[in-house]
């Protein structure tokens, strides 16, 4: 059962404060991603202050949870493709999503995420939110492993 397992989150970086996907952050999003074969997958419940308006859910929350999942995907590719015991710290590089149709509110959400391509440092994930079984929105993005001198550099 998903919610009895520890999440990459929970597992990884149980002190991140991460508004879309940090344990820690009491106000936040809190999407709790997990391994699945060769896709990262997550369910997410709305709330009704993630409203854009009757029933529906924000886009940019949308977009929120797309990048947080890709993230997380990115950061456990790169971990297991170098034999890491932990995930390197990532950022998002650049990612475009597309909201193909409103996601209705009325029960959880899904997240799934894959890689399709990586190098030593950088992974490019393609994800998508689903809802009632229906694709709702679409990300492509550029996660990065950053190096010290970043802010982000051990934020997890």
């Amino acid at each position: 059962m998903e919610n009895a397992e520890k999440s990459l989150q929970e597992t990884y970086a149980p002190h991140n404060q991460c508004f879309g996907c940090g344990p820690a952050n009491d106000q936040g999003l809190k999407i709790r991603s997990f391994v699945q074969g060769d896709e990262v997958v997550a369910t997410w419940q709305p709330a009704a202050h993630h409203l854009a308006f009757e029933g529906m859910l924000n886009g940019g929350i949308c977009g929120a949870l797309l990048d947080c999942h890709s993230n997380w995907t990115a950061a456990w590719h790169l971990m297991q493709k170098s034999g890491a015991e932990t995930p390197p710290c990532t950022v998002t590089a650049d990612f475009h999503v597309k909201l193909k149709r409103p996601t209705p509110m009325d029960g959880p959400v899904q997240l799934r995420a894959r890689v399709v391509e990586s190098s030593d440092d950088r992974a490019v994930i393609e994800a998508e939110l689903l809802a009632h079984d229906k694709v709702t929105a679409t990300c492509r993005g550029t996660f990065v492993a950053v190096k010290p001198g970043h802010p982000a550099y051990h934020r997890w």
